[in-house]
């Protein structure tokens, strides 16, 4: 079975509001072996909706869109659905003392009218509830489609297609399995990866797939099997990946596991180590990132974000004297940082980053887009320089966390293969 996804809002294609939805779905349907080959973002503009909805249903299956549901003029959506399935709106019932429940559970009763629009649905159209917003999810089926009209809003989106679509979709049409597994390497470029494992790559059976997805200094490998037999795949797949380890094994830091965060998780816990952060000018995301994984208070003692230049010296026990000396910006500052760091919160393991994120220089005049960063494991320490004028600052800042993630994770591996 193959989807289309079309997101419709004029706010997503003025780059005021980014589209998560679109993702979010086609990792839900890759799940479970739908495969999502068109993704259309689209004005709220009947016209331009019944267009994408024949484009959609030409190339598809199955067709979700997102968006303009609302109670409001420019929420169009509705009525472009009626005019291409030839349908018409009408007051749901059901619908209706729904949406009236959940306005007064949120003592919102005198909106109700404003919003009673919303339970106007398409005769033909089966109805998901909406346990977090006020529009309803619509399927419609027609001449062996399935269109299925989702809300905007991301947190309503989400349980939608997870505890309501998903589960209706495996029950009613006969789905393959889809299973991936990802291999982590570090160490060698993109291209020298793949004249190693060429061979291996070339050989692979025509139900698995393999994409190369580099992230910071880590590559992806990410091998996907498809096919009817869940148990039977999982053990393709692993034999695969038995058949790779002689060509690569130097090079990879986690044999399964996407985020570096998830990796590092596995290695902290099964180590028993203690991790803890000094940021500058990374602003909190490297332990942002840490603390997205559940369990992460078992290992992740604490952060500082350690922007001025005063609180390195009264929090992080940086020397007056390095600062003068060697800048804000520097090797030597970054070390001091971890130290600190890992003597305040008395962890195994301490991260620090300092650097110009930009777009203007410091007031040393260090260059936008210079980092340092100190990895302190224990005793022993080691000290990085990035330079990343080509970033802009939100960029920089994330690229910096994974970076730092990443060369911990790769260090953590190396110890133990010694």
């Amino acid at each position: 079975m193959k989807a289309a996804i079309i997101t419709i809002g004029d706010e997503i294609l003025s780059g005021n509001t980014v589209d998560t939805n679109a993702n979010f779905i086609a990792q839900q349907l890759k799940s479970i072996g739908i495969a999502v080959i068109r993704i259309f973002t689209i004005p709220d503009d009947v016209a331009v909706i019944t267009q994408t909805l024949s484009e959609g249903f030409a190339a598809a299956d199955l067709v979700f869109t997102t968006g303009g549901l609302g109670p409001t003029r420019d929420d169009r959506t509705k009525k472009a659905f009626a005019a291409y399935f030839n349908d018409e709106l009408a007051e749901d019932e059901a619908t209706f003392q729904h949406l009236k429940q959940l306005m007064t559970k949120r003592k919102r009763e005198h909106l109700l009218p404003l919003n009673r629009s919303q339970a106007e649905v398409l005769r033909s159209a089966y109805i998901f509830q909406n346990e977090y917003g006020t529009a309803p999810c619509q399927m419609v089926h027609q001449q062996g489609k399935t269109a299925i009209f989702l809300p905007g809003v991301p947190h309503e989106v989400k349980p939608l297609v997870k505890e309501k679509i998903i589960p209706y979709l495996k029950e009613h049409y006969p789905l393959n399995y889809s299973i991936s597994r990802i291999v982590s390497v570090v160490g060698i470029p993109e291209s020298l990866l793949a004249k190693t494992i060429e061979e291996w790559e070339l050989a692979l059976p025509n139900f698995i797939s393999l994409s190369y997805l580099p992230v910071g200094n880590r590559i992806k490998l990410r091998l996907t099997a498809s096919g009817t037999e869940e148990k039977w795949l999982e053990q393709q797949i692993s034999n695969e990946i038995i058949k790779l380890k002689p060509l690569i094994g130097d090079q990879v830091i986690a044999w399964e596991g996407n985020d570096i965060q998830e990796i590092l998780k596995e290695i902290l816990t099964v180590r028993n180590l203690t991790l803890s952060t000094a940021e500058s000018c990374t602003g909190g995301d490297i332990a942002r990132l840490v603390t997205s994984v559940p369990g992460s208070s078992k290992y992740f003692s604490g952060g500082i974000v350690a922007y001025d230049y005063h609180k390195k010296i009264a929090l992080l026990n940086v020397s007056e004297k390095t600062l003068r000396d060697f800048t804000v910006v520097s090797a030597e500052v970054a070390q001091e940082m971890s130290r600190g760091c890992q003597q305040l919160f008395r962890t195994d393991i301490a991260l620090s980053t300092t650097g110009v994120a930009g777009p203007g220089t410091d007031d040393f005049n260090n260059e936008v887009g210079t980092v340092f960063y100190s990895i302190r494991i224990k005793e022993k320490e080691h000290t990085h320089k990035l330079f990343l004028p080509h970033l802009e600052r939100n960029d920089f800042a994330t690229f910096v966390a994974q970076r730092v993630l990443q060369d911990l994770v790769t260090l953590l591996v190396k110890q133990e293969q010694k």
